[in-house]
Order: C-alpha cells, then structure tokens, then sequence
C-alpha cells in the first residue's frame, strides 16, 4: 500500500491518534514505538475503541482488513503529513527560535483567526511527530496553517521544513538554549537558521525583526516584511513600548495593551502584530485579538496570592530567557521585590558558566531577594546578604515553610524539570 493509498484510507477518518487514550471513533491510529513501549501492542484495543484503521509496523500484531502494515509507522506518520500538506495547498506560517515560539504562535493563531479559518500547532506539539500531527489536524476548511517548530539539534529544522513545506516563516530569537544538542550559540543560530534556507530555496517569504542583527544578516535575499522600532524603513514601525507589568505597545495608527508581562513579550507581539497586516487584518480585529489573549501554562502569568503580585514564569528557563525575565523584573515599579530561580537545564559544558553568569549579574543587584534553586546554582554560591542558595526544592521548601510574603511582588522563574510553581502552595 502506497502513501497516496493510505491517504485516502486517512481521509475517511475523522481524525488521528497515536494514544489510545485520546482515541476517538472513526479515527486512524498510528502506533508508533517509544523508548519504553510498542504502540503496536496497542492496536487491537485501538479497533475497540472506535478507531476505522491502525498503522502498525509490526507484523506480529496484524489483524484483519482494517490493519495496515508498513515498514515504519513513524516514518509513515511523516510522510503522510507531508503528502497531506501537498494536497490541501493551504498557506502555511511556520516559526521557530529559541524562546517565546508558543506564546507568538498563539498570538498569531488569535490574530488570524479574526479572517481566517486558522489551525494552529496544539500547546508545543513541535517536533518531529508534533509537526506531522499538527499537518494532520488541518482540513480543507482550514484557510491558513500555524506550525510551530522545535529543535534541540542540527538538522532537525531543516527535516520539519520539508515536512511542512512553509511558505512564510519567522524566527523568534536565537538564544542560549538547547546548547548541549547544537554544541553552543553558533550551532543555535545556525540550527534555527536552516529555515531560512528553506524559505530562500523555495522563494518564500519571512517575517524579520530590524531589532535583531542576526535575524538581519539571516534574511539578506529573502522576501521579507519587517518590523521595527521607531524605524521607518520598517514595513511596522514600531512608536512605543513599554512594560509596568504588562507590554503596551504603540503602532503607527493604534496602541495594544496586553495581558502580557515583561518588555521580552514585546517582539512576541509585534511579530503577531506585522503577520497580521500582512495577511490583511484591521487594526481593530489585531487590537482585539490580543488585548483577549490571556497567558497560562505558567507562561509570564500573574497571579494574585493574598496581598503578593506572583509573575509565574516556570514552564522553562535559559540563559537568554533568565536574563531578560530579571532584567524586565527588576525595572517594575514594585517595592519588595522576590525572585525565586530554577537551574538552567540541557546545557552541556556551558551550563555551570551559564549559572555562574547569572549569580554574577544577580550579586550587583539590590532591588530584590534572591532564593536560587538547584544543583547548578548552588555550586556556584558566593556570600550575599541578597542572594540565597538551596540544592534542591526540599531543602528550599522547609525554609519556605517559615516565610511569610506580604506586599511582595515575586518572579517565579526556572527550567520545566524544576517544577518551580510548586512555590505557590506556600504563598498564601
């Protein structure tokens, strides 16, 4: 059975799965092994369930006329993705970068959809069976696709490009993240850089910030549209931006207020802001889509605990984004002010020099408190009447125990593996 064939067998389906837990009736099931488990074990319950079809790619686990054997469901679930994607023909807007990609690709889908019949990448589905799941999802109703991309390697931007086939892309940033899988910063702008590429192979577009040098120097030759700071040669010139929490920003005919925190969260807006000019989208619709949108997932939330203002950033950290949270923390107009910081995962060799920076950068400060959590940072401690260091959550959560936070305003702010919105059960 080729692609094309299962591609019509996919198209008598309502929808696709590769968990049975999540399986719905009339859906297609790809069983796709995981480092601890064989999916394929999973098809016979799948066909209970409801499911029309499974893919499995392992033979022992054949059932009848609704099972379909390949060789790799895996490499199947992408190739379909990408056969799938050719036969709609739909505008896709894919983006990447090593901070803020979920937040900017919501802000576009809630931009869009104000014209659009949008799809967009579900949370951060963004590897590579995110992405192939996301192609999936859309229909040909969709009228404009969303694809938000990962990577932690080289290559990998590049092989979800020719997956998705983008006709429009943006990079968010290139920062120090996913340092140990693209061997420092100029494997990062390199890796994030292959969309680039992609887009100038095929003669696509990009959407470019004139803030950001190397986005520049990426995107000489591409068709582009620009944004930029009270810059005219800019396609968006930008007025005005402030943050105290919350981003405000001034365009040339209208002004955003945001439910968003914090001055890094600007340039989320502005590329959501310029997608949408460019796909025709009144500033009024643009306006209201994203003074609407409002942050969760621990994504720049504030919250309200008692009498103490939480800025909750914990779904993840690295040193670029650690750097930009503090910065844009410590210039709020907030007395009492508290940071609560998690180690900086998957950064290789640089990790301890990483972490060193930043109790570096935190020791000149005295406009807050500092409680600074994990093994990363504690090697690195140093004696300071504002800084305090914990190995681990425990050590720290018995210390929490006899704190009392009243009046404070607290950047709460870590890698995923810190789980360091576990803090709020002891503010009160």
């Amino acid at each position: 059975m080729n692609i094309q064939d299962i591609h019509n067998l996919f198209l008598q389906c309502k929808s696709l799965s590769i968990d049975t837990r999540k399986i719905e009736k009339d859906s297609m099931f790809f069983a796709i092994k995981g480092e601890n488990f064989d999916a394929n074990t999973f098809a016979e319950e799948a066909l209970k369930l409801g499911a029309l079809f499974v893919v499995i790619d392992n033979e022992s686990y054949f059932i009848d006329e609704r099972t379909i054997l390949v060789k790799n469901s895996l490499e199947t679930l992408q190739e379909l993705a990408k056969f799938h994607r050719s036969y709609l023909k739909l505008p896709i807007v894919a983006l990447t970068g090593s901070n803020g990609k979920t937040t900017t690709k919501e802000l576009i889908n809630a931009v869009l959809s104000k014209k659009y019949k949008t799809k967009a990448t579900i949370g951060n589905l963004n590897n590579h069976i995110g992405v192939p799941l996301t192609l999936l999802s859309f229909t040909k109703e969709t009228e404009i696709g969303i694809v938000e991309m990962g990577a932690n390697h080289q290559k990998e931007i590049e092989f979800l490009c020719e997956i998705a086939q983008p006709d429009y892309g943006y990079i968010t940033n290139f920062g120090k993240a996913h340092l140990e899988g693209f061997g420092g910063v100029e494997g990062v702008i390199k890796g994030k850089s292959e969309m680039y590429k992609y887009l100038a192979e095929n003669d696509k577009a990009v959407f470019v910030n004139l803030e950001d040098p190397i986005q520049i120097e990426k995107s000489v030759g591409i068709n582009s549209f620009t944004f930029g700071l009270n810059n005219k040669q800019a396609d968006l010139n930008i007025k005005k931006i402030e943050a105290n929490p919350f981003v405000v920003i001034d365009y040339e005919n209208f002004s955003v207020e945001s439910h968003l925190i914090g001055l890094y969260n600007s340039n989320n807006i502005n590329a959501a802001v310029s997608i949408g000019h460019y796909f025709k989208v009144t500033d009024a619709a643009i306006k209201e889509a994203i003074e609407n949108y409002i942050p969760e997932n621990n994504r720049s939330q504030l919250l309200k605990k008692g009498s103490n203002q939480i800025i909750l950033d914990a779904y993840n950290a690295n040193p670029s984004s650690m750097a930009v949270a503090i910065a844009n923390f410590l210039q709020l107009d907030s007395q009492n002010k508290v940071m609560i910081l998690g180690d900086m995962f998957e950064l290789g060799a640089e990790g301890p020099q990483e972490h060193k920076a930043i109790v570096d950068s935190l020791s000149s400060q005295d406009k807050s408190v500092c409680y600074l959590i994990g093994k990363s940072f504690y090697e690195n401690k140093i004696s300071s009447e504002n800084l305090h260091f914990y190995e681990t959550f425990d050590d720290f959560s018995v210390y929490l125990k006899t704190l009392k936070f009243n009046d404070n305003t607290i950047l709460i702010k870590g890698s995923r593996g810190m789980a360091l919105e576990r803090t709020l059960e002891y503010i009160s």
